[in-house]
């Protein structure tokens, strides 16, 4: 008998357990795949992105004279790409940068920023700010 309970209780807690884990599984699929879908397409569409921005902006009268390319933004946090950003600077300098690493804060409790530093990896390890570079746009990818 006391066996029995034992096996019931192992299989209670399996179930729980078992069903609890799966939507953290999911979740963490989830934006597994998201984050590769969206690096896939900003490197696809980089190019043609950045036309698209250039084409705007100068529809506007406010054309960039710099050298401008499209690259992912990178989160702080876990480290997936969360959309592209625009970069506008020297050619040498753009040239150097691979993406945007994406830093979210909130102050005083009445004020969030978002701030986007171009850098020289697609990484939020050891990187590098690349100097002389700025972001111009950011682009926001709906899967």
């Amino acid at each position: 008998m006391q066996n029995k309970k034992w096996i019931a209780a192992a299989l209670v807690c399996g179930f729980i357990l078992g069903s609890s884990a799966a939507p953290v599984k999911a979740g963490i699929l989830g934006t597994v795949v998201k984050g590769g879908a969206v690096g896939l397409l900003v490197d696809q569409f980089a190019e043609p992105l950045n036309d698209a921005i250039n084409a705007l902006t100068a529809k506007y009268g406010v054309k960039d004279e710099y050298s401008t390319k499209v690259v992912p933004i990178i989160t702080v946090g876990d480290g997936s790409r969360a959309g592209a950003a625009q970069v506008s600077g020297p050619k040498e300098q753009v040239d150097k940068c691979q993406a945007a690493l994406q830093i979210e804060a909130s102050f005083f409790n009445n004020f969030r920023a978002t701030v986007l530093v171009p850098i020289d990896k697609v990484s939020v390890t050891d990187v590098n700010r690349v100097q002389g570079v700025g972001v111009a746009a950011s682009i926001d990818v709906k899967i």
